[in-house]
């Protein structure tokens, strides 16, 4: 059952990652259904961007706000709240944010591809200690936090069909809204990335350089080892990372994908010590030929498979990281294995899980527990 029109709705369009990546391939399967977001920054995003139609919020208007969406915190919900989508049949919201709160007609179905429950709402404290946020500003923010989090809790029931993108998110999408969700993990453009014939002698973090994806753990735990890690990305971070490194530490800043790929076919392994909901890049890695290293929670459950896909540490800390290092052997992991299993994550099988999924939630004729699962990699 094909709808007639089509929307979707994103948090905002300011930054490039792989929210966006997601929203692209949304796009793909509806190039004709238009984008509607908060804020749109087109120098922000990639060129094609400008080529879609996107309606943004009364927002779009504020000062500075593309550049510092985070000061208008209390106006998302009102920029949701304020869109008109009664001429559509289906609505597709692409959120960790606000945006699953749009209302739509009475008789559409709304399906909600949740990245994640807003961190910043319901994981508050342990949010705003990674981002250094002083005492007296979290005390003014707790009051907001906890309106906001009525709102978010109000918006989630506007939903008819959750989908989350990693057992963690399904799992956060029960506890938090009292729903129940289908499970499909986000695409990943496998094709870019291939083995190489041989590995170098360096580990690789390829991340965003902002506090919570704790790239001080693989710097720390590569200065105490000496051992050679090179980091690709850019981020608020990067100057204190920069002041913590050691001579075997290397930043790369950005690098164009092909370079990152190459990057990733040749290293020991990608280092991927935060908690991520899903995590993009291991995935990216193992597509290349190589094994990942990462922290034992969040997405990375779903991805890292002890002693196939990669290694996991249990605890969050430089000592447990360089204890993994140490005794890291990558001759034990076989390139072709690794790229198979990262196939299963190919973004030609998300478009046709997510259209079955879409096609089911469309054909049921209003919001049930969805009772399966989409299926995961073994």
């Amino acid at each position: 059952m094909r709808p007639k029109r089509v929307a979707i709705v994103h948090d905002w369009l300011n930054q490039h990652g792989g929210a966006e990546r997601v929203l692209e391939v949304l796009h793909d399967l509806f190039p004709d259904a238009p984008i509607y977001t908060s804020i749109f920054d087109p120098k922000a995003m990639p060129p094609e961007y400008r080529r879609w139609k996107v309606v943004t919020s009364f927002m779009q208007a504020l000062p500075g706000v593309a550049r510092h969406h985070q000061w208008y915190l209390p106006l998302y919900p009102l920029a949701f709240d304020s869109f008109d989508l009664a001429e559509f049949d289906l609505v597709i919201s692409n959120s960790s944010g606000f945006c699953h709160g749009v209302l739509v007609r009475a008789d559409a179905c709304h399906v909600n591809y949740c990245l994640t429950p807003p961190r910043f709402l319901w994981n508050f404290e342990a949010y705003v200690e990674r981002e250094a946020i002083g005492p007296v500003l979290r005390a003014l923010l707790r009051p907001l936090i906890s309106l906001l989090r009525l709102w978010d809790a109000a918006a989630a029931q506007r939903v008819d069909f959750f989908i989350g993108i990693s057992r963690a998110v399904v799992a956060r999408i029960r506890r938090v809204y009292r729903r129940d969700a289908w499970l499909l993990h986000p695409p990943v453009e496998t094709d870019r990335f291939r083995p190489a014939d041989r590995f170098e002698d360096y580990f690789l973090v390829v991340s965003r350089l902002v506090p919570y994806k704790r790239v001080d753990l693989a710097v720390e735990a590569a200065n105490r080892l000496r051992v050679p890690l090179l980091v690709v990305g850019d981020g608020r971070d990067r100057p204190r990372l920069e002041r913590m490194a050691g001579p075997t530490v290397k930043f790369l800043g950005r690098l164009r994908t092909e370079q990152v790929a190459e990057l990733m076919s040749r290293s020991r392994a990608l280092i991927f010590p935060g908690e991520e909901d899903f995590g993009i890049v291991p995935v990216e890695a193992m597509a290349s030929g190589r094994p990942v290293i990462a922290y034992a929670a969040g997405g990375a459950l779903d991805t890292v498979i002890e002693g196939r896909t990669g290694v996991l540490f249990r605890e969050q800390t430089a000592d447990t990281l360089a204890e993994v290092l140490a005794a890291f052997r990558p001759e034990e992991f076989d390139p072709a294995a690794l790229r198979a299993f990262a196939r299963q994550f190919d973004t030609a099988e998300f478009k046709r899980k997510f259209l079955a999924l879409v096609e089911r939630a469309m054909a049921s004729g209003g919001p049930t527990a969805p009772g399966v699962e989409a299926e995961l990699p073994g």
